[in-house]
């Protein structure tokens, strides 16, 4: 009898208690994701205009810059995976933290356009050790199986970054140059994420969860399998059509004769629908439990539901601001379908090494959807078009999507 008591006050690898997490990570994760996207994503669109008009850089060549910064994030994410599921996240993020700033310094100080290439190539690294996949692996682990509720926590906390981060920026670069901004900004960066990282993640990072899935194939055979495959192709052919969407909202509603406040007040509100969108994932989560490859396609095609009708629907402007709030709804839902997809299908053993494979092509293929958005909508005549064709793109990803059930799934 007092072994089986023993044993039952032992924590579990497979159901971790909540005496294992660490009380202050999920506020200090929430802080930092508005931090850090908000000051290494969302200040560049936003000071981008002065940069070119204090530098005469080209706005395509400061752009590709920053595009170059999430490529080389989708690239890295895949060795960091792999040391989060190891190591955990303390070191990764702190390290992080540390290099987005020496990264906005460089960029700030750079003289010329290969050193802003080469400050916005850091910020890659530093996208990959501190945005979303480090601080979902870090949840996965410590708040399994109750995940989902602190995932959904931690992305409502970062689609607040644009909000605070967008204005604030704009309001410094009234007063200082671009380049003081990014120094004040760096500042911020560096006394709230690196102490946050650094002090609130410092719990044992407990045992990875076992999972037959994975403990016959491993990480590298999950990884070359045909759900996984059809599972990054279905999130890639998404994640290009949404992030083109995004970006090409306005031009679309600019093309139709609205004004820009109009289109600006589409996007913006298309944003409060994203943010709504993720109170509602837990509830969706738990009533699919059995069935991820559904919720999968079904969140997917409603993505293109909503392009096909930005496609065909010129107005009136009520209808596309709800048009516009029911599409951010479903990216808001996408960025959790996609955090909890390898639990969903193989569990957490190897979450972190998983999602950065997972991530890798889609974060490649949101980074290169606004220069193809511009160049097909020109050869397409018009951004309608582009939204036609964008709206297919959706289909396919939800044809693909059936493709990804996996026999074994996580918790069947």
């Amino acid at each position: 009898v007092r072994r089986r008591r023993r044993r039952r006050r032992r924590p579990s690898a497979t159901a971790p208690t909540t005496s294992g997490r660490p009380r202050a990570a999920l506020p200090a994760l929430c802080a930092t994701q508005i931090v850090s996207w908000g000051i290494v994503y969302y200040a560049f669109p936003v000071l981008n205009p002065q940069i070119t008009a204090a530098t005469g850089w080209p706005a395509g060549a400061t752009t590709a810059a920053f595009s170059l910064s999430l490529v080389v994030s989708a690239l890295a994410g895949i060795r960091v995976g792999r040391i989060l599921d190891r190591r955990g996240p303390r070191a990764v993020m702190t390290a992080g933290s540390v290099l987005g700033v020496i990264s906005l310094l460089i960029v700030a100080y750079a003289p010329n356009l290969p050193v802003f290439f080469a400050g916005w190539a850091l910020a890659g690294l530093a996208m990959a050790a501190t945005f979303y996949q480090p601080a979902f692996a870090a949840l996965t682990r410590w708040w399994a199986p109750d995940h989902v509720r602190a995932l959904t926590v931690v992305t409502l906390a970062g689609g607040l970054a644009s909000t605070v981060f967008a204005p604030l920026t704009a309001a410094l670069a009234d007063h200082l140059s671009w380049r003081h901004t990014y120094l004040v900004l760096a500042g911020i960066l560096a006394v709230v994420t690196i102490p946050a990282h650094a002090l609130a993640l410092r719990a044992p990072w407990p045992d990875a969860p076992t999972n037959p899935a994975q403990a016959t194939a491993g990480a590298a055979g999950v990884g070359r399998s045909r759900p996984f495959l059809l599972l990054a192709a279905a999130f890639t052919l998404s994640g290009f059509a949404m992030y083109a969407v995004v970006v090409a909202l306005v031009p679309l509603l600019l093309e139709r004769g609205y004004t820009t406040s109009q289109a600006a007040w589409a996007l913006g509100i298309g944003g409060a629908g994203q943010t709504l969108g993720r109170t509602l994932y837990a509830a969706l989560a738990r009533r699919t439990t059995a069935t991820a490859t559904a919720r999968t396609t079904i969140l997917i095609a409603l993505g293109g539901l909503t392009t096909a009708a930005f496609a065909a629907v010129p107005g009136p402007y009520a209808l596309l601001i709800a048009v516009a709030v029911v599409a951010g709804m479903v990216r808001g839902n996408l960025t959790l379908l996609q955090a909890t997809a390898i639990t969903d299908r193989w569990g957490a053993t190897h979450y972190g090494r998983l999602s950065g494979l997972l991530a890798a092509p889609a974060t490649t293929a949101a980074a290169l959807a606004p220069f193809a958005g511009a160049a097909l909508a020109g050869s397409l005549g018009g951004y309608p078009h582009l939204f036609g064709l964008l709206a297919l793109v959706s289909g396919l990803a939800a044809l693909t999507a059936p493709g990804t059930a996996h026999a074994h799934a996580y918790g069947r």
